[in-house]
C-alpha cells in the first residue's frame, strides 16, 4: 500500500507554475471583488476560503472562494441582494450566475478556474447566522492544525474519492466535500490511516468528538461545531462505497483506485430501465437537481404502489434544457392480476370495509391460512411505460414537486432504456446497470 500512495502523492501536489498560475486568477478575482466592496457600509471584510485557502486544491478541478462578510445586524434581505450585486458587478466579465447553497452565491469562471463570491455575515464562533458562517473558522482552523504533509494527505484522499465517483458535496453528487476530506485526514493523521480505519468503522461509529447522536451511518463530527453531523449530507450508498473501496483497496492496493473508475455493465437490462424524459425553464443547477431527485423519489414511490418493484434509481439534468429520471425494475412488465391483501376474519369492522371497498372490482375473494381475507384484483396498467405515463397525465401533483408542475405540462416522454439514449444519459444508464469493478471484485 505504502509503495502505490508514494507513486500516487507525487501526481496530486500543484507543480510550482501551476500554483503561481492559480494564485495569479485569484488574486485577480479578489482585487475586483474588494474594488465593489467601496461605499458598502454593510460590509466589513473580505478573504479567501476553501481549499485555496487551506492549500489543499487538486490540480484539475480547484475552485476559488471569496467570503464577504457582512455585519451580523444586515438584515437577511440585504444580505442577498447586496451580494448578488457584488458578484455580478466584480465578474461581469466572466459571465456570472446564481448558484444556492442555505443562500444564493455568485459562480464564474476565469480562464479553468471557477470562483466563488459567498456571502457570510461576521460572527462570534457557535453564533452563526447563516450555514457560511463556519467556512471563515473552518479555514482558519485548517491552516493551522493542518501541516503541509498533511496538506497532501487530503490531496491523495480527493483523489482517490473523485477516482471512485464519490467526491462532492453538490446536490447532484451527494458525496465527500473538500471539508470533509480535512476532517478525516486530521482525525486519522494520513490517507493510510484513514483507509485503514474506515475499512473496519462500525456502524453509528463517530469520527470527532461530540455529546449529540445522530441518526446516520457513521458520523463525522465538524471540529468547529460539535453539534454539526457532517456525514449528513452525504448519502447512505457513498458512504457504503467509501468503506468497501477503503476495504477493497487495503487488500488488493493498486493504482487503478486513483483513476477513472471501470464498471461490468449488464447489457441485459436496458431493457428494465425505465426513462422519464421532461424539458424545464432555465434555474439554479442547485434548485433542478433538488426538484429531480424530489421527483425521482415521489415517481419511485407511486411505481412500487403500482405493484413496479424499483430495483434502483437516478437522475440527472444538463443544467440548461434537459432532464432525465431513470428507474431499474425489476421487469417492466408484471402479471395482470394481483392479490390484495386484507384484515384478519377476526377484525368485523375491517372486514366489512374491506369487503365493500373491493367486492365490485374483484375477481376472487376468500381467507387466506393466515386468517385474512385476500381479493384478487385486475391491474389497470401491467406495462410500466403505460402505467407511469397515465399516472403523470391524471396526478401530475401527486407525483411531481409544485416547482415542476409547470414544466410537466409542456410534455413529458416515458419510455425504456433500449430506445436511443444521448451519450450522457448511457452513461447515467450505465451506472443503473453496472457493477463496481473495485469494490465487488476484488479477490
Amino acid at each position: 500500500m505504502k509503495e502505490i500512495i508514494s507513486k500516487v502523492r507525487n501526481t496530486v501536489v500543484p507543480s510550482k507554475s501551476l500554483e503561481a498560475s492559480k494564485k495569479k486568477i485569484a488574486d485577480l478575482a479578489f482585487i475586483l471583488v474588494k474594488d465593489e466592496l467601496k461605499k458598502i457600509p454593510e460590509v466589513i471584510d473580505l478573504e479567501f476560503g476553501g481549499s485555496f485557502a487551506k492549500g489543499t486544491w487538486l490540480s484539475k478541478n480547484a475552485d476559488v472562494d471569496i467570503f464577504i462578510k457582512f455585519k451580523k445586524e444586515t438584515s437577511e434581505e440585504k444580505f442577498v441582494e447586496i451580494s448578488r450585486k457584488i458578484g455580478f458587478a466584480s465578474m461581469k466579465k466572466y459571465n456570472p450566475y446564481v448558484r444556492y447553497s442555505e443562500h444564493p452565491y455568485v459562480e464564474a469562471k476565469i480562464k479553468d478556474t471557477k470562483i466563488n463570491v459567498v456571502p457570510c455575515y461576521d460572527v462570534k464562533l457557535g453564533n452563526w447566522k447563516s450555514a457560511a458562517d463556519r467556512s471563515p473558522f473552518h479555514t482558519t482552523h485548517m491552516k493551522k492544525v493542518l501541516s503541509l504533509k498533511m496538506r497532501n494527505e487530503v490531496r491523495l484522499l480527493k483523489t482517490f474519492l473523485q477516482s471512485v465517483g464519490i467526491y462532492g458535496a453538490e446536490m447532484a453528487k451527494q458525496g465527500f466535500s473538500g471539508y470533509v476530506c480535512e476532517v478525516l485526514i486530521l482525525n486519522f493523521g494520513s490517507f493510510e490511516n484513514v483507509v485503514k480505519s474506515i475499512a473496519k468503522i462500525k456502524e453509528n461509529q463517530n469520527i470527532g468528538k461530540t455529546s449529540t447522536k445522530f441518526e446516520t451511518p457513521i458520523t463525522i463530527i465538524d471540529p468547529i461545531d460539535s453539534k454539526r453531523n457532517l456525514a449528513a449530507a452525504i448519502s447512505e450508498e457513498n458512504i457504503g462505497k467509501f468503506i468497501l473501496n477503503c476495504r477493497a483497496f487495503q487488500i488488493k492496493p493498486s493504482l487503478k483506485y486513483f483513476k477513472a473508475k471501470k464498471s461490468i455493465v449488464s447489457k441485459s437490462n436496458t431493457e428494465n430501465v425505465l426513462v422519464v424524459k421532461f424539458d424545464f425553464k432555465i434555474r439554479s443547477p442547485d434548485i433542478i437537481w433538488g426538484q429531480i431527485k424530489r421527483a425521482n423519489n415521489s415517481l419511485k414511490t407511486q411505481l412500487e404502489i403500482g405493484g413496479f418493484k424499483v430495483l434502483r434509481s437516478s437522475s440527472y439534468t444538463d443544467e440548461k434544457k434537459e432532464a432525465y429520471l431513470l428507474f431499474l425494475l425489476e421487469s417492466p412488465i408484471i402479471p395482470k392480476k394481483y392479490s390484495k391483501i386484507g384484515p384478519e376474519f377476526f377484525r368485523e369492522d375491517d372486514c366489512r370495509s374491506f369487503i365493500s371497498k373491493n367486492i365490485s372490482k374483484t375477481e376472487l375473494m376468500w381467507i387466506n391460512s393466515d386468517r385474512k381475507i385476500v381479493s384478487l384484483e385486475k391491474r389497470k396498467n401491467s406495462e410500466a411505460v403505460k402505467f407511469l405515463s397515465q399516472f403523470l397525465k391524471n396526478n401530475l401533483q401527486t407525483g411531481i414537486p409544485k416547482g415542476l408542475q409547470s414544466d410537466f405540462k409542456k410534455g413529458f416522454k416515458v419510455f425504456l432504456g433500449t430506445k436511443n439514449l444521448t451519450k450522457s444519459i448511457k452513461e447515467v444508464s450505465k451506472d443503473l446497470i453496472s457493477t463496481d469493478d473495485t469494490i465487488f471484485h476484488f479477490n
